[in-house]
Formats: C-alpha cells, structure tokens, sequence
C-alpha cells in the first residue's frame, strides 16, 4: 500500500483553530476514500484542549524518550481510527498543555520537539511513508530532517503553505541548540539574516503547494510574498496550488437542523424561511424583499474592512440590509458596534464566532460579501455558494480560482467579482448584484449555479492524488 502521513499543527474535530484544521480534517479521509491503496494517516500534538469524548476512543501506542539537542523528553504516542484514516498524538504536556495552540514564547522550541517526535515515531510504529505531507512552518522540520538527518530512502516530501504571512522566523543562533542541526543545514534555512522555518522547508521538499493555483502564482511577488518573494522563486520549479474544498454533509441545505428550513438546488423556496430567520437574528425587521447582504469573518485588516468601513454608509443608503458574524480587532469591532447602534433598522452585527449562527447566515444571506486584500484560498465563499448565497468577492487568491463572474448572457458564472483593491470597485460590484437580485430569471439561475458548484474534497483529493504519483 502507499503509505501516505500528514504532519500538521491542528485537525478538527480534535483541535483548531482555522482553515488548515478545516483542511486536515477532510482531506486525509477524501484521499483514504478515493484511493484503496493508500494508508493515509495524520499527527498532531495531543493538546490540552482535546476533548475528553476523544481521548476515551484512543489507544496508547508507544512512548519513548525524545533526544532534541540537549534535552530529554517523554513523548507519548496515542491513535485512534476515523474514517479510514489513523490519527496520532503527540503526547508530553510541558509542550502541549497549554491555554493556546500558538502564540507561547517557546513556539519553536515546542514544534521542534513535535517534528523531532515524529521522525523518531515513525521509525518505531514502522511506518515509514513514501510522502510525508507536512503543513504550514510548524511540521516545516519533518521535511528539513528528512533531507539532512534521517533520510528515509523511500520518502517524497510535500510542504503545504496554507498562509504565507506566518513563516516561523528564529534567529540563528539556535540552530544547533533549540533544532538539533548542523552547519551543513544553515544555508538551506537562512533568509534575510535569520532561520527561516517555511523557506528551509520549501528547499529541502521534493515539491512545494499552496492552497490555491493563483496564490502560488502571487507568492512569487513581493506584495503577497511577506518578504519570502526570493525563496518562492527559487523554488517555482517544483510549486503548484490546489484549492481546498469544504464538507458536504456538513454544509447540506437539504440537511442541516441548524437553518430554519430545507431546500436544495432544484427548489429554493426554504431560503425565505432561513432569510427571515436570520433577520429575527440580527434584530432587523423581516422584509422578505430586501436584500440581504452578509458578512463571516474574522475582524483583521487582510480581510477588506478598510474597504468596507469607507462606503458602509453609502452602501445602507440603499434599499439593502447588512449583517457581520465576527470577532478580532478592537477597533473594528467598535466600528460596526457603531454603524449597528446608528443604523438599527438596516445593519445587524454579531461580535461573535459560532459556527451555528454562521450556517443560519450563509443559509438566510442573499448577498456574501468578501473583498480580501490577500486570500490564499478562503472557505467562506464556498460555503455561501453551497447554501445558494451569491458571493462577491475579489479576484484574489483562492477566490479568483472558485468564483467566476456571472454573464446574464450566457448563464454561466457563480458569483459577481471585482479586481481592484478599491471601495468603489467594490462598491460597484455589490450594486451589479443588486441588479441580478431584481431580475428573477437570472438571479436564480445564478443562485443554482453557485449551488452545483463543485467544492467537493473528493475533487482537491484527485489532485493530490495525482501529486503523490508524480513523485
């Protein structure tokens, strides 16, 4: 069998914390689905935060000692099976027992245990893989240590970058003492003065993904690159991008207890019951005709506010109603607290994440609203178009390779797009949706096409798939 092991940070449902526990979480058991012959498997750090109704289902596999530089630690090993995949557990609790995932002052210290950890696991459960799939910088050492400690013959590496900004940037003087390698190892990880965890990794890997085709083509510039423009270059013989999907049992709108009512492709009519329920929600007043435009996100800067905080206003003068489902920065958060309290009858805001209120919105929204700065791949939007909610988006990043602009013409198209990083633009998008929205015929024909639009994982599964045999 093809023996195939993720190394990530994070997998839901056990912990996460953003798109790549979404990632790990699907993708392993898509590829266990598509491929019979492969032996897919995962590891993470077994947090504190784990469940206990997980932890009663796993079984103590091994524990041994881990030698990192001049440390001795226990590490445990814990698995348990879940839809045709093995998930490991990385156990030792003055690493992992923690309030937070990341953010600790020891990061990179506690993520060269865990990558340390995992090369010496797999030696001793005997499952060597012929593809270590490791993500984003924290698991970036398991392919550094691949190519200049253990050398597993066999074993093709893939490095996965789910968002460039975070690179796991040290200084290097501990190269030796906190990563337990050598001289020879230094030009391989040193970029701009300093140990470079994700550009170390894209060097040492046999190939190179992002999460979407277009953002691997940004990347190699320096305004989407985070200053890593030079290393993505260098690498641009061996990097490609696949987009990630979303579950489908998990964002159903023909089965989904959470949303007010069912409806599929074929019959829309549900939506009207999931519109009003969203307006109850947001303590607007039901008006069945009024478009309702949305927003999920986190409150930062890279996601558009600025965009939208400069036309919000202008944008309620119209005959529209406004909802945000978020929490992050305070300022922006004060800021739509603000619009809300002056705006009550036309803007609702929700300074929260719960994932139960985001599908009733995605479900009740007319109108998703995304005007990302920067996207490497973005999941928002795909579940807006599984819950026929037209999203208008940038063409950025993953939005640019899921979102197509719809022709009234032809009727193709799942979404309404603008390029520029302009308010205005944006501005204008949102009123050519408006236009559709008035116009019966193309507004559901736009809304079935965003319906059966494929985000499948089966599909981004065959890529990957694909992938691994190349090498």
């Amino acid at each position: 069998m093809k023996k195939i092991l993720f190394v990530a940070s994070e997998a839901n449902p056990y912990a996460g914390t953003g798109g790549l526990g979404d990632v790990m979480g699907s993708l392993p058991a898509a590829i266990a689905e598509a491929d019979p012959d492969a032996d897919v498997r995962v590891v993470i750090p077994l947090y504190s935060t784990v469940k206990n109704e997980y932890r009663e289902k796993m079984e103590r596999v091994d524990e041994f000692v881990i030698n990192l530089s001049w440390r001795r630690q226990y590490c445990g090993v814990y698995a348990l099976k879940e839809k045709g995949v093995t998930y490991y557990f990385i156990d030792n609790e003055f690493y992992f027992k923690r309030n937070a995932l990341y953010g600790n002052y020891d990061d990179g210290e506690r993520y060269a245990y865990f990558c340390k950890a995992v090369m010496d696991m797999v030696t001793r459960i005997d499952f060597v893989p012929d593809i270590l799939h490791a993500n984003d910088w924290q698991s970036a050492l398991c392919v550094i240590y691949q190519k200049h400690k253990y050398r597993f013959p066999n074993t093709k590496t893939v490095y996965t970058i789910h968002n460039i900004d975070y690179q796991g940037i040290y200084g290097t003087d501990i190269l030796s003492d906190v990563f337990e390698l050598g001289q020879e190892a230094k030009n391989d990880l040193v970029y701009n003065g300093c140990l470079n965890l994700t550009k170390g990794a894209m060097i040492c890997a046999n190939h190179v993904s992002t999460v979407s085709q277009q953002y691997s083509e940004e990347i190699k510039g320096e305004y989407f690159a985070s200053g890593l423009h030079h290393a993505v270059r260098s690498c641009s013989h061996k990097l490609s991008g696949i987009v990630n999907g979303i579950d489908y049992a998990l964002f159903d709108p023909t089965n989904s207890p959470e949303i007010a009512s069912a409806f599929s492709s074929e019959d829309l009519s549900g939506k009207a019951q999931c519109k009003a329920e969203v307006q109850r929600l947001f303590g607007l007043p039901e008006a069945p005709e009024v478009p309702l435009v949305a927003m999920i996100s986190r409150l930062a800067a890279h996601k558009g506010f600025d965009l939208v905080r400069y036309v919000l206003e202008e944008l309620l003068q119209r005959d529209v109603q406004f909802v945000l489902l978020g929490t992050g920065e305070s300022e922006l958060e004060n800021f739509f607290s603000w619009i809300a309290k002056k705006y009550p009858h036309k803007c609702g805001v929700i300074l929260a994440y719960n994932k139960t209120f985001a599908k009733k919105v995605y479900a009740g929204a007319d109108i998703f609203l995304m005007p990302s700065k920067s996207e490497p791949c973005g999941l928002a939007q795909m579940m807006a178009c599984r819950f026929g909610t037209v999203p208008v988006v940038r063409e950025v990043g993953g939005l640019y390779d899921t979102i197509k602009a719809y022709d009234p013409t032809t009727g193709n198209g799942n979404g309404v797009t603008f390029k520029s990083y302009d308010a205005y633009d944006m501005l204008n998008a949102i009123d050519r949706t408006l236009e559709l929205y008035y116009d019966r015929e193309n507004w559901n024909k736009l809304c079935v096409n965003a319906m059966t639009s494929d985000f499948s994982w089966q599909r981004s599964a065959q890529e990957y798939i694909k992938l691994y045999s190349s090498l």
